[in-house]
């Protein structure tokens, strides 16, 4: 029997992978798809021990690892290749592991509770011809006995309840592996500042202007030196205005805040709305450590 191949594209969706080989105590290959980060995740988190067996990355649908692996661990349900590729290649066993907030849409989108579709998106053409045809086979599988959710976020007993009456496991973590590791040799990055302001996507994604996120930022920077962590995805032209900003050192580290900030002492971390908050929270947990989520650039605070 060959190993479980992960099929990821996020840092996020490669801790979770690690986290599940360790749960497990198996060993699993990878296909990882060359987006920002992912080769320099996917370095440390093997540097730290995590158990990956093959390696490789790709871009498009890495058809001859899937065909060869029964055992799929998924880190986006609602992509279309996966869509395609379940539906043609029909694997024993799936394992989603979590692609942020995501994780919940797609617990409902299985258990039939809302649409199988990704949140926010107008669905057309083939992604959507090709949806039920992807959802019968996770569902098939989940009745079997041969689907699972791995999460690290709160369900709630009714969507679990909703899973189980499908037939699909769910499996939580709270980052227990991620935590018991050290930063290995490749980590040269340290974050220098106790406040730490965490770096939006919203200017680059078109949810906020520049302007409303610089102010947000030299807001959140006022009374004392901060470190400025970037999002993965902020452009060029926002971070050169942030740097301008007094007060602020930005830390490139090239590797998912999880990572980082589970390596070092306490911080007190500030951060527009996101599903970090909920992972860092676990990941820092017993740390010491404050995270504060703002709803919004005026700073409007989301209860912890």
């Amino acid at each position: 029997m060959s190993s479980p191949l992960a099929w990821v594209e996020s840092p996020l969706q490669l801790i979770g992978a690690a986290e599940w080989a360790s749960a497990r105590g198996t060993r699993i290959d990878l296909a990882a798809r060359l987006t920002a980060q992912v080769e320099q995740t996917t370095a440390e988190l093997t540097a730290r021990g995590a158990m990956f067996g093959i390696q490789a990355g790709y871009y498009g649908v890495p058809w001859r690892m899937l065909a060869s692996h029964d055992h799929w661990l998924i880190g986006d349900g609602f992509s279309g290749q996966f869509r395609l590729a379940a539906a043609l290649l029909r694997p024993k066993t799936l394992t989603f592991l979590d692609d942020g907030l995501n994780a919940i849409a797609f617990a409902d989108a299985l258990s039939g509770s809302r649409e199988y579709a990704r949140p926010g998106i107008e669905e057309r053409g083939f992604a959507r011809r090709i949806a039920p045809f992807a959802l019968d086979t996770m569902r098939l599988r989940a009745a079997s006995g041969r689907a699972e959710v791995f999460t690290a976020f709160p369900l709630g007993e009714e969507r679990e309840r909703a899973l189980r009456d499908l037939g699909a496991a769910i499996g939580g973590h709270g980052f227990e592996w991620l935590r018991g590791t050290a930063p290995s040799a490749l980590f040269g990055a340290d974050v220098p500042h106790r406040r730490v302001i965490l770096g939006s996507a919203r200017v680059v994604d078109g949810h906020m202007s520049q302007s409303e996120y610089l102010a947000w930022v030299r807001r959140e920077s006022r009374g004392g030196a901060c470190a400025y962590l970037p999002h993965r995805r902020e452009d060029d032209d926002t971070l050169g205005a942030v740097a301008r900003l007094d007060g602020i050192e930005i830390v490139r580290t090239g590797l998912p805040i999880e990572l980082v900030l589970a390596a070092g002492r306490a911080h007190d971390i500030v951060m527009l709305r996101s599903s970090a908050a909920v992972t860092l929270r676990r990941v820092l947990d017993g740390t010491g450590s404050i995270v504060t989520e703002r709803i919004n650039a005026a700073g409007e605070e989301i209860a912890a």
